[in-house]
């Protein structure tokens, strides 16, 4: 009878213990799930999709043990004013945190900085309003427009940071926008090297973005 007794009890203990270990599972943190938005720089311009700068920061994240997916919401040629167009159905519900890389075709076509700024401001707004972090790449305008131009355009970005409370890469093109060997032939775009080196340059930053994001 004892060991009857016995072995009911270890038989109900073993069942608690499968119950919790399935509760934990189920407890157990889903993937994170970041959206890329962005121009060309984001896409992957002429570059086949595993080279893009999402999938190699993918790769990478992975490879320090995140959970992560990184979609990859980069449309060549988009404004910023683009990009705000198209913004909530290209950052759908459910999307934990945002790569924001935007900005660059604003200054290669010489648009009004004052626009510029007012349309990443209201992107950002948006993405607080809907509770979705947020860290934003920078872009330095090209010297060819002037001293006039950068001095209105640059501080867009830290001044916009500060405003938000949301990190920032000051450059996007860090390490690549003046090595050719890193860049295609019209030599604005990275190459599938390039996107290796933006991909290293800015893990630091995103690994402090997913925790923050777990915290």
């Amino acid at each position: 009878m004892r060991f009857k007794a016995a072995f009911k009890t270890l038989l109900s203990l073993a069942g608690l213990a499968a119950i919790l270990s399935g509760l934990g599972t189920a407890a157990r943190a889903e993937p994170i799930n970041l959206v890329g938005l962005g121009d060309s720089l984001m896409a992957g311009y002429q570059l086949p999709p595993d080279e893009a700068f999402p999938a190699r920061l993918e790769k990478r994240l992975k490879d320090k043990g995140f959970d992560v997916t990184i979609t990859n919401a980069g449309v060549s040629g988009d404004t910023t004013a683009d990009g705000l167009a198209r913004l909530d159905w290209s950052v759908p519900d459910g999307t934990d945190g945002v790569i924001l890389e935007l900005g660059a075709n604003d200054a290669l076509r010489g648009l009004p900085p004052e626009e510029t700024r007012k349309n990443l401001d209201a992107i950002l707004a948006r993405l607080k309003e809907r509770k979705i972090p947020v860290v934003m790449m920078g872009m330095i305008a090209p010297p060819n427009l002037g001293k006039d131009f950068a001095a209105a355009f640059n501080p867009i970005y830290p001044e916009l940071a500060k405003k938000y409370g949301v990190a920032l890469y000051p450059f996007v093109l860090d390490g690549v926008a003046l090595d050719a060997s890193l860049q295609l032939e019209d030599r604005m775009h990275p190459n599938g090297k390039g996107t290796d080196v933006m991909a290293d340059k800015f893990l630091p930053v995103a690994e402090m973005f997913l925790k923050s994001l777990g915290s």
